[in-house]
């Protein structure tokens, strides 16, 4: 048997300089952005991706395909770059961070790598000498805790005395509509489980009272799951929420200088203007900074430990006490996973129970997504929100001050 030269089809590089290899980075980079926008990712969730990436870069001083794994026979007196690596960078610097922290900056370049492998494995070797290969693997690689954290939420006698000393200070708080603004966003959070960027997105014409026994939200802006951007869904408004929402709308909303039929007006508006002259919305900080402060104020005990996503854990936790099953629940909250629901709560009953003492049916609580199943049409005597009709709740002019319902 005779042996043959071979020829390489592949593109062949004489060695590039530092500036052509630092252009060739930025494109790589520039394409790797690209590549995860085509594949449906949200912003958010592609500039979290990068900013991790920015970071180890900083840290690493190289390209990161020039990270490797640790070498277990490495000599000690070997130069100190060859200990600048996967297993130093997750293993020491990253030994007290969050493992929050840990594994989203590990995910990301294991991504990166897989794009690197896909895209321009051979472009690399052909440029670099470098095969490349994730410096993560199955022995280095940050993993999330197998174990679900016990968040044990304030009691309802707790809420209760929260939301009663919060209620009080609306009396003779300094700004009244910002002050009742806050309360009715924290109130949603512990009465329907809403999350406070879930709430924030609402725009007026998002509450449908026509919907069910007490009225839907229709958010629009739910958080999906695996990274798949909103993921909209339809919460009734139980628990008292629908009193609250409406106390709100009726009573707080025209404290704002605002136009309430202009379309896409917010539920919760700021007091900051657009450049059009229209509401903006109140962002996020506001509202959890607010919590903290009552909890601070009103309930002590809770003081630096009370977030909005601990209210959610309380809705969840009433709810399951009150005897409905984690497949309501976890329709209610918006969770794709049962067992992320499973962490919320603390009994399970039968759902016939809530629905006796809400007096509702069970058809009622059991929601399927808005985009799967056609929305029910509105009684004849119901008061459908329709383009150039007003709204069955509408905010009114308002100078003084109310309460909302206890």
């Amino acid at each position: 048997m005779a042996l043959a030269v071979v020829r390489d089809l592949r593109e062949y590089r004489a060695p590039v300089s530092e500036e052509e290899l630092a252009e060739f980075e930025t494109d790589v980079l520039a394409g790797f952005v690209l590549a995860r926008a085509s594949a449906g990712l949200v912003d958010s969730t592609i500039r979290n991706d990068t900013n991790h990436l920015e970071l180890i870069r900083d840290w690493f001083g190289r390209p990161l395909w020039e990270m490797e794994p640790a070498d277990a026979d490495a000599d000690a007196d070997a130069d100190a770059d060859a200990d600048a690596d996967a297993d130093v960078y997750f293993g020491k610097v990253l030994r007290d961070a969050k493992p929050s922290t840990r594994t989203g900056r590990a995910g990301a370049l294991v991504v990166f790598f897989q794009f690197l492998e896909l895209r321009h494995k051979v472009e690399l070797h052909n440029l670099t000498g470098r095969v490349v290969e994730c410096p993560l693997d199955e022995m280095n690689r940050p993993r999330a805790s197998v174990e679900p954290q016990l968040r044990i939420p304030p009691s309802e006698a707790e809420i209760e005395e929260l939301f009663a000393g919060w209620r009080e200070e609306l009396v003779t708080c300094r700004k009244f509509g910002p002050a009742a603004r806050n309360y009715a966003v924290a109130r949603l959070a512990a009465d329907v489980g809403l999350r406070i960027n879930e709430a924030r997105m609402l725009d007026l014409d998002d509450v449908r009272w026509e919907l069910g026994r007490f009225g839907k939200l229709n958010v629009r802006h739910g958080k999906g799951s695996r990274r798949r951007g909103p993921k909209p869904r339809l919460v009734p408004l139980i628990n008292g929420a629908d009193r609250n929402l409406r106390w709100f709308i009726e009573d707080v909303w025209g404290h704002f200088d605002a136009d309430h039929t202009r379309p896409g007006a917010p539920q919760f508006p700021s007091e900051r203007k657009n450049r059009d002259g229209s509401c903006s919305r109140a962002t996020a900080d506001i509202f959890r900074r607010s919590l903290a402060d009552a909890a601070a104020q009103h309930l002590p005990t809770w003081a630096g430990k009370l977030t909005p996503h601990v209210l959610r854990h309380f809705c969840a936790s009433q709810l399951y006490l009150a005897g409905m099953t984690l497949f309501a629940i976890q329709e209610l909250l918006g969770h794709t996973w049962t067992g992320t629901t499973a962490r919320y709560a603390v009994k399970l009953d039968e759902l016939d129970v809530i629905c006796a003492v809400l007096g509702c049916g069970v058809e009622e609580l059991l929601l399927p997504e808005p985009e799967r199943v056609p929305a029910p049409e509105p009684a004849a005597d119901s008061q459908a929100t329709v383009v150039g009709q007003p709204r069955a709740v509408a905010p009114r002019p308002r100078t003084g001050r109310s309460l909302p319902p206890r």
